[in-house]
């Protein structure tokens, strides 16, 4: 589970290029920590020895050693958690749908296509960039610099609802309920493959060594962090699955990953391998209908369905549910009628 107060349970940041150097073909063989030292402005040994050991630096898209000999062309990459710029939020004024709001607290309904926070290639129109143009003095969580009243996230393409901090106490509050795993988080999730029964997804949730910005699921504890998703069948239809989702962790793509670990990627994730027909049959018309629930739904069948928690002032328990979006019902009405109108399934 959880080892440090420090995680809070908020999904970890993606990661994002500080440097990249191409060694030149002249270059004689020399220790990665001695070269960058030359490199990088103001890096002492210890702090490169550091971050190579973190897993952030890579070499032709690799973690390496500290002890790796550098080769002329090889392509050396510096990745930190957060994006090469300063963590001043731009006011814009973005419309918000708010599900609630009290002293305390916001829930925002967060539509597909937003980002939450700034980041690489997303300085702008992100979910906070609207939190501080209504909102002013919203709190930070220690270390969470550039993320205004975020306690927690969900990825871009997913939807749904988000609990946004509007003072210190209630960050606070939040803050240890998220790593005591005693919020409720539901989430609904259209996956490919025929499952029956209920379920939970265990492993060490880390990054891929072949893809940073993909998810494995690990049995080695010193690769990944603690994950667990219980979930249970709510609509099957024969080649895909509806799925409702409890967190006991958020760790990063956390879903997305778990699924596809047990071989039923989310319908239509491009990251994790649900964009292609996985399941089903080999007919043109099956492919057609295929084709057409992708653009029905141009993102991974994900909905952040509910939130409860403890009031952070009246200590009340409260929950929050938030209807699917329209085209997440769209292709769920699709594939009622594909299985309602093909008896041979």
């Amino acid at each position: 589970m959880c080892n440090s107060p420090e995680n809070n349970d908020i999904e970890e940041p993606e990661l994002y290029e500080h440097f990249t150097i191409t060694v030149d073909k002249g270059q004689s063989l020399l220790r990665i920590d001695k070269f960058l030292m030359h490199r990088i402005e103001n890096a002492s040994r210890n702090r490169i020895q550091v971050s190579i050991d973190e897993g952030n630096v890579l070499v032709n898209k690799r973690t390496v050693k500290a002890s790796y000999r550098v080769k002329p062309f090889d392509v050396i990459s510096v990745v930190l958690p957060h994006p090469p710029r300063d963590t001043e939020v731009y006011p814009e004024n973005i419309s918000l749908d708010i599900k609630y709001e009290d002293d305390d607290i916001l829930i925002i309904n967060k539509p597909a296509g937003m980002v939450v926070h700034p980041g690489y290639n997303n300085y702008s129109g992100t979910l906070v960039n609207g939190l501080v143009y209504h909102f002013q003095r919203l709190p930070h969580l220690p270390g969470n610099d550039g993320r205004p009243g975020l306690v927690h996230r969900i990825d871009k393409d997913t939807s749904g609802l988000l609990v946004i901090s509007k003072n210190e106490r209630s960050m606070a509050s939040l803050a240890k309920q998220f790593f005591d795993h005693t919020i409720q988080r539901r989430y609904v999730a259209l996956v490919w493959g025929d499952l029956t029964e209920p379920g939970t997804i265990t492993g060490y949730i880390g990054r891929s060594v072949r893809d940073r910005r993909v998810m494995d699921i690990y049995s080695d504890e010193t690769k990944g962090k603690w994950s667990v998703t219980h979930y249970k069948v709510l609509q099957r239809f024969n080649y895909v699955t509806l799925v409702e989702c409890q967190l006991e962790t958020g760790r990063t793509h956390q879903i997305r990953a778990h699924f596809k670990y047990i071989g039923h990627p989310l319908f239509n994730d491009a990251v994790y391998g649900g964009d292609k027909i996985l399941k089903g049959t080999t007919f043109s018309k099956y492919k057609q209908f295929i084709a057409n629930c992708f653009e029905t739904i141009k993102r991974q069948a994900l909905h952040a369905l509910s939130l409860g928690f403890v009031h952070p002032s009246t200590k009340a328990q409260i929950n929050f549910v938030s209807e699917l979006p329209d085209d997440f019902k769209d292709v769920l009405f699709k594939w009622q009628n594909y299985v309602n109108t093909h008896t041979e399934l």
